[in-house]
């Protein structure tokens, strides 16, 4: 069932809401939720929001997953894309960061789309919860990520324990 009605969701001893406007397909293999966003000005595509949970101590290390996402873009040369990182608490919860830019691969491998995709952007986030991590994956094109960073953070914003 899909809703685009803000509900709250739940995975690794952790809780969260989607903000209003976001279409939840639901869950998926290995996903605890994903997230559909209409495109933005100018964009054909919209953007998705994966929410991964692999289980306790799955999903490899917060540092891996940086640089696999980092590695999925690349600038107009070629060469890997510039990527800003960084480390914060959201509610007493450790929460690493990615924003990164340029021609996106996708995760590779016979699943991966045949042809990188120009004009892509990345919000990427991993919060370590009790009971294991949660990546989030926010890709789509630049101009539909830009005018929804705001509600990506106030997804972030939105993780805490569950009581």
């Amino acid at each position: 069932m899909c809703s685009v009605v803000a509900v709250a969701e739940s995975a690794a001893g952790l809780t969260w809401t989607a903000p209003a406007g976001w279409k939840n397909l639901g869950t998926q293999p290995m996903r605890a939720a994903t997230y559909s966003v209409a495109p933005a000005g100018g964009d054909t595509a919209g953007a998705e929001c994966g929410v991964y949970f692999f289980g306790a101590g799955q999903g490899g290390s917060v540092e891996a997953n940086i640089e696999r996402w980092k590695s999925q873009f690349r600038d107009a040369s070629g060469k890997p894309a510039a990527a800003k990182t960084g480390t914060r608490t959201i509610n007493g919860l450790t929460v690493t960061t990615i924003d990164t830019s340029g021609e996106y691969s996708g995760m590779g491998g016979p699943m991966a789309p045949g042809k990188p995709v120009g004009g892509y952007r990345l919000l990427g986030a991993i919060v370590e919860g009790p009971g294991g991590n949660i990546f989030l994956k926010f890709t789509g094109p630049a101009n539909t990520i830009a005018a929804n960073q705001q509600k990506f953070e106030q997804l972030l914003a939105s993780f805490q324990r569950a009581s």
